[in-house]
């Protein structure tokens, strides 16, 4: 692993800095300064990859991505989608299903020690592994990083130690692997206080931590309504053959031209009623309706997760979360 941070890239890691998605008053607006980050980054990094979860935030970046690298003569960086082994399954065919659309190509990061563990103990999620039956690796990362003494943690994705060997360790050992120099992140200022603070251009150099990286964050401007509406007036209308702009559906039955969910880069699960996409056994639907018709103003977006990752977030992220 490298353990210094290439002397090629120069940006302006302030950019962003004090502001928030009200400096950006328009959808045309936001999506022109997503675009300029996005260059720039393209422009930028000899290595970079683009951290998809399938959720609408990472899907937007994957879009504005792909849309800048055809338009501007840039490769299209791969996805890296890190498989915590308790998505959903309709999240996973809808990656498996895009990728192939959008001729993405897919990386999948896992914490291979604790999967390991997991299929030969036939551990369920819930379930207790002992800290002892880990590889050194992710030990010094629970006893070392985060300081945690319990003799073993619940095999659960939004817990402290769970989030961090289930989603940033499998993203650093993606990053060592492929030697990625900058990961574009669908992150927003107005999704949770860690992140309201956010910059475009975002350092993470610190070795004995991560593999030294930046974070490009192209949508921070956005917040959740104007997600939703760049996806009914712009992506899926230029991703899909018949699919009228402005037409936002009412729910899944409301398609048109007999198109179904199926056709639409938009995971089914929000058609479900989430509001964010987590854990299988620990996220909830928000409500009945589809995502983009509760009350967005109202309502807290990531209700519907477990509340410990939530609460530690700020911690987390000093340690690599997205």
């Amino acid at each position: 692993m490298s353990t210094s941070f290439p002397s090629y890239v120069s940006v302006d890691y302030s950019a962003g800095t004090n502001e928030d998605p009200s400096d950006y008053p328009t959808l045309e607006a936001k999506l022109e300064q997503a675009v300029a980050v996005t260059k720039t980054g393209l422009e930028t990094y000899e290595r970079p990859a683009v951290l998809w979860t399938g959720g609408k935030d990472s899907t937007l970046v994957l879009y504005i991505l792909n849309e800048v690298a055809e338009e501007f003569g840039y490769d299209l960086p791969p996805a890296i989608f890190i498989d915590h082994y308790q998505h959903f399954d309709a999240v996973h065919d809808f990656i498996a299903h895009w990728a192939d659309e959008w001729e993405t190509e897919l990386i999948y990061a896992q914490n291979e020690d604790v999967g390991r563990y997991v299929d030969n103990n036939t551990i369920t999620p819930g379930d207790d592994i002992p800290i002892a039956a880990l590889n050194e690796q992710n030990q010094h990362h629970v006893r070392t990083l985060l300081e945690y003494e319990e003799e073993s943690f619940p095999f659960l994705l939004d817990t402290y130690v769970g989030n961090h060997l289930l989603k940033t360790v499998a993203l650093n050992n993606a990053l060592e692997q492929y030697d990625i120099d900058g990961i574009f992140s669908g992150v927003r200022w107005d999704e949770q206080d860690a992140r309201a603070a956010e910059t475009f251009f975002s350092p993470r150099h610190d070795p004995d931590i991560y593999p030294p990286h930046d974070r490009i964050q192209p949508i921070l401007q956005f917040d959740e309504p104007a997600v939703w509406d760049a996806f009914w007036d712009v992506i899926v209308p230029e991703s899909v053959d018949g699919y009228p702009t402005g037409h936002v559906p009412a729910d899944s039955n409301d398609l048109p031209n007999d198109l179904s969910v199926d056709d639409i880069p938009v995971s089914p699960k929000y058609f479900d009623g989430f509001r964010s996409l987590g854990s299988e056994v620990s996220t909830e639907r928000s409500a009945t309706q589809p995502a983009w018709h509760q009350d967005l103003e109202r309502t807290t977006e990531r209700a519907g997760r477990a509340q410990d990752k939530e609460d530690l977030m700020e911690r987390l992220r000093d340690l690599g979360y997205m």
